[in-house]
This record gives structure tokens, C-alpha cells and sequence, in this order.
């Protein structure tokens, strides 16, 4: 990357001095895997590499109107329409219940998107935004483009590799990224002219985006919700109290609204010397991300430490 490109991706200089090394000895890998926390740059570290690689203005490609680009991200199913998240809220006001995907269909465009040749530069390039999110059908989809990618080059982003299947990270040159520092955090927060709740800062975990999405969560949440579940985290409920939360949690919010509402709990108890809910809490956080009945999740956590 140039100098601009790489002073605007802040705290990451492994990450953009293993991709200015590409760029500049033109040894490109046909797939790269940004890892590393959610809001720490790995998108806009994509944008930039994408700007080089087609040899194009960042501002074009922050606009999505670059032939030779195409840009997938996990999508919410509403009737035969895939929806992006901005797209979901733009026309609905309310998240759908399900975690969004990235589908077969989405990745069967991405086969379509590479049948013709690149019209304005000498490659193209395909980025994955949340890739850990793809279902095993599109994942096993991905892995035949992967094994012969022709000419193009490919950006997923992840958590972790272990969020992907073995056989597609193994084709992809990792490319790590990390929590940033507080400071720098804080610093980004006050360049941007955001301020977020202490409460939440913690549960950011170095992540400028993060925190910001996590203040957006925080103002959504109904008030008296949040201090009923923030009652039993601290201090207990009784039983039919307990339950009577589960229900209102799974009635009130989307599953999206729900797991930042487990580690947010979990922070509150920890910070409560509270040890009991905190097996629970992990536990429900693996069953609302593995699909099962948000209710019910709920219900077994938190009756589970009722009075």
C-alpha cells in the first residue's frame, strides 16, 4: 500500500506490511484470510488492498462500483430475497430473529461473477466479508472456486481460521490482525467524535468498531429490560422471575440484540464477584449461536440460578 493506504488502517503494521510486500513484489496469493477481532480494520484493510490490486481510487472502491469488485457479506433470508444487514434494517426497521449467513446462492454469484473476464483491470477481486458465517454448503462451494481461482484473487475475513473449514483456510495465506491498544482505541473513538459507555469498553476488547457497535446495541436494549437481567447477573432472581426474564429476553429482542446481551451480562457479573451465572452464560452463548430455541437457551440459563 502506499503511505495513505497504510496510515489509514491504524495498529495494524504486521498485517499491512505483509500485504505492501505483496503488492510491491507482485507475488500475489490467489487467497488471503484476514484474521483477528471484529472492528479492528480487516474490512478497510481489504478496501485498501482491493484500491491497489485494480489499480483504482480507494473512494470507487469504497462505493461498491468497481466492475472487477465484488463484495459478499452474510445476508438475512426474507421470502426469496437476500438482505444485507443495512438492507434488513432499511426496509423492515427490525433485524430478522436468524443470525445472517453467507448462502450458496451468494457464492454460486460469486461463480457467475467470475465467468466473464475483468473489464477495467488485470484481475479481479472477490472479498468475504464474515466468512465465518458461511454454511457448509457454501463453504464446500467456496473450496471448488478456491482450488481453481484462475486469475482472481480472493479476501475472506474471519475471527479466527478455526471459524473456517480446514480445506478453505488451507488455501489462504493468513494474514493476522489485532486487538489495538486502549489508547489507540480511545484515540480513534475522539478523532471520530464518539464517545461510548465505560460499561462497554471491556467488552470492545481493543476493537474501535466493536465498541461503537456495542453502544448502538446498548441504546437499542429497553432500559428496564436490560436492569431486570442485569439484576439476576449481579444478584439473583427467583424462580419465576428468572423465567419470566428468559421470556421477555426472547419475545423483546432479536437473536443479534441477544449475544452481546450474554457478554454483556457476563462482564457485569464478573465485575460483581459473581461466579454462578458464568458457566451458564458460555454455555447459552454456544447454544444461541448453534441455533437452538432462543427460549428455551434462556430459560436453562437463567433458571438454572434462580433462587
Amino acid at each position: 500500500m502506499n503511505g495513505t493506504a497504510t496510515g489509514a488502517v491504524q495498529g495494524q503494521p504486521l498485517a499491512m506490511a505483509l500485504l505492501e510486500r505483496a503488492v510491491v513484489t507482485g507475488r500475489i496469493a490467489p487467497a488471503y484470510l484476514f484474521c483477528g477481532p471484529q472492528g479492528v480494520g480487516k474490512a478497510m484493510a481489504a478496501r485498501h488492498f482491493a484500491a491497489r490490486l485494480l489499480k483504482n481510487t480507494l473512494g470507487r472502491i469504497e462505493r461498491g462500483n468497481h466492475p472487477d469488485l465484488l463484495w459478499v457479506e452474510p445476508t438475512y433470508k426474507k421470502s426469496d430475497k437476500l438482505l444485507s444487514r443495512a438492507e434488513a434494517l432499511a426496509e423492515g426497521g427490525n433485524l430478522p430473529r436468524a443470525l445472517p449467513q453467507v448462502r450458496l446462492e451468494q457464492v454460486r454469484g460469486v461463480t457467475q461473477f467470475l465467468s466473464r473476464p475483468p473489464l477495467e483491470a488485470a484481475c479481479q477481486v472477490i472479498v468475504i466479508e464474515g466468512a465465518e458465517a458461511m454454511g457448509d454448503g457454501a463453504a464446500n462451494a467456496l473450496l471448488k472456486i478456491l482450488e481453481e481461482p484462475g486469475g482472481a484473487v480472493f479476501v475472506l475475513t474471519a475471527p479466527c481460521a478455526d471459524s473456517l473449514l480446514a480445506t478453505v483456510r488451507s488455501r489462504c495465506q493468513k494474514v493476522p490482525f489485532y486487538c489495538l491498544p486502549c489508547e489507540l482505541v480511545a484515540e480513534i473513538l475522539a478523532a471520530l467524535g464518539k464517545s461510548v459507555d465505560e460499561r462497554l469498553l471491556a467488552m470492545a476488547q481493543g476493537s474501535p468498531g466493536r465498541a461503537l457497535e456495542l453502544q448502538a446495541w446498548l441504546t437499542a436494549i429497553p432500559p428496564e429490560l436490560l436492569a431486570a437481567a442485569e439484576k439476576w447477573a449481579c444478584r439473583s432472581l427467583d424462580l419465576r422471575g428468572a423465567l419470566t426474564l428468559a421470556r421477555r429476553i426472547d419475545a423483546e429482542l432479536s437473536l443479534e440484540q441477544q449475544i452481546p446481551l450474554v457478554d454483556y451480562l457476563q462482564q457485569r457479573a464478573w465485575a460483581a464477584g459473581r461466579v454462578e451465572p458464568l458457566a451458564p452464560l458460555e454455555a447459552l452463548r454456544g447454544q444461541l449461536l448453534g441455533y437452538i430455541s432462543p427460549r428455551l437457551a434462556w430459560e436453562g440459563a437463567i433458571g438454572s440460578t434462580g433462587g
